[in-house]
């Protein structure tokens, strides 16, 4: 969700070049004067902060009208995708995307939601594991041995992007100007780098994800708030690595899916590896604004099919 897709410069892979070369994207663009359009009633916000709550909303990133704005940073995340395509296909209510996130976090440690209680792995030299439950400190110690805590603990990452996000909602007429009550819709979560890499994390994920779906509702009071989910776009169908597993937990926790009848009709995961124009998520993608674009597109019409019950398309 970080966003590392680049704007400008005139080479494959940037914006300006999938626009005014290769004709992609053609909303993005006002026919009137070729500068890049803008959806005046859809809100982009962006915080960003390290760690827990602070008392701040950290960096702010964006705080402007959703359009392509190179002087606020010049990348793009999925956002924009995700809010041109909720536009073109019928959103006309005055809407936020608020983002509030920071890269090298894990689901299984970082991000682990409330509630969540430790687990066991057991790796392949025999060695056992413990993991943190929520709060608990350090990531997993072997079983048996006496835990010594750190400063960082297990849902520190959770609590700080809440909180940001909490604060703007707070003072929601700074970051939407005259508005004065708010309805937290839906969700979007594009994740999974960090979890990838640790067989504690990547087993368990199908687990957290469901835990994290069910707690953002409560911690937003949005019980029937949508949700959607994007795997990392290197994975492909039946990989058997950790991400292959992680894209196994997003496909489950899918209400298409039946393994969770309550999440039928109001959870959907995307299946990037097709929308994805090389690289990885550990790289960022090679900052190739086409997969921010696709995948943003990919999830924004999801979270349309889950609000409108309708299958939507990208024109």
């Amino acid at each position: 969700m970080l966003g590392e897709g680049k704007i400008e410069g005139w080479k494959d892979g940037t914006l300006e070049t999938a626009t005014r070369i290769k004709g992609l994207y053609p909303y993005l663009l006002d026919d009137a004067t070729g500068t890049w359009s803008q959806v005046d009633y859809i809100r982009d916000v962006a915080v960003m902060g390290s760690g827990g709550a602070t008392g701040t909303i950290g960096s702010l990133h964006h705080n402007e009208w959703l359009s392509v704005n190179p002087t606020k940073k010049n990348t793009i995340g999925p956002e924009l995708g995700i809010g041109y395509a909720m536009a073109i296909n019928g959103t006309k209510a005055p809407t936020m995307l608020l983002k509030s996130c920071i890269g090298n976090r894990a689901l299984g440690w970082d991000l682990l939601p409330p509630g969540t209680k430790r687990w066991e792995y057991t790796y392949s030299n025999g060695d056992t594991y413990e993991f943190a439950g929520y709060g608990e400190s350090p990531g997993k110690w072997l079983k048996g041995t006496t835990p010594t805590p750190g400063s960082w603990y297990a849902g520190l990452q959770y609590e700080g992007d809440v909180n940001r996000s909490k604060l703007v909602l707070e003072d929601l007429a700074t970051y939407f100007p005259n508005a004065d009550s708010y309805e937290v819709a839906g969700f979007f979560w594009w994740q999974g780098d960090k979890d990838m890499r640790d067989p504690g994390y990547y087993t368990q994920y199908e687990f957290n994800l469901v835990n994290l779906i069910k707690q953002l509702r409560v911690e937003y009071n949005a019980p029937n708030a949508k949700f959607v989910t994007a795997s990392l776009g290197q994975t492909v169908m039946g990989s058997t690595g950790g991400d292959g597993q992680i894209l196994d937990a997003m496909l489950a926790v899918d209400g298409k899916s039946g393994k969770y009848p309550e999440f039928a009709g109001n959870v959907a995961a995307v299946y990037t590896h097709p929308l994805s124009k090389g690289a990885s998520s550990s790289s960022h993608y090679g900052g190739n604004s086409e997969t921010y674009m696709n995948i943003g597109e990919a999830m924004g019409a999801a979270m349309n099919e889950l609000l409108n019950g309708d299958s939507v398309t990208i024109v």
